[in-house]
């Protein structure tokens, strides 16, 4: 059975690193699935949960908040600008932040500083939803 090589890497630590038959997450314009053989392909990924699934039909789910990923036919690297592993989310701490970040963006009157705290939410919202479904 052909497998895939899997790196899930942020700048503070590699978040996993082993063999997988699926890995599935969310690319810049939709969910992606990688099987052993895909296209070789590189995109940016946004905020969101990426699923693997291992050798022994386990699942590890980690948290990116945005990234990019390269797949060649039997590999596939994550390179997130931040990660957390499904165990380490935590619901009400980024429900708690989301709400920091809505105030600030009611208090936002430059342009650009409107763009950063608009993602910072789309990312907020999307850890919030991971948390609930995978961590505590």
């Amino acid at each position: 059975m052909a497998l895939l090589q899997v790196d899930v890497v942020s700048a503070e630590r590699s978040l996993f690193s082993g063999e997988a038959k699926f890995v599935s997450l969310p690319g810049e314009v939709g969910e992606l699935g990688i099987l052993p053989g895909h296209t070789p392909l590189i995109t940016r990924i946004r905020p969101g949960t990426v699923k693997v699934v291992l050798t022994d039909d386990q699942e590890e789910h980690i948290f990116v908040a945005g990234g990019v990923l390269e797949v060649q036919p039997n590999q596939v690297t994550v390179l997130a600008d931040t990660a957390l592993r499904a165990d380490e989310l935590d619901e009400a701490k980024a429900l708690e932040a989301r709400q920091r970040a809505q105030e600030a963006l009611e208090k936002a009157d430059d342009p650009q500083e409107l763009a950063v705290v608009q993602a910072e939410l789309e990312m907020l919202a999307a850890q919030a939803a991971a948390a609930r479904r995978y961590g505590k």
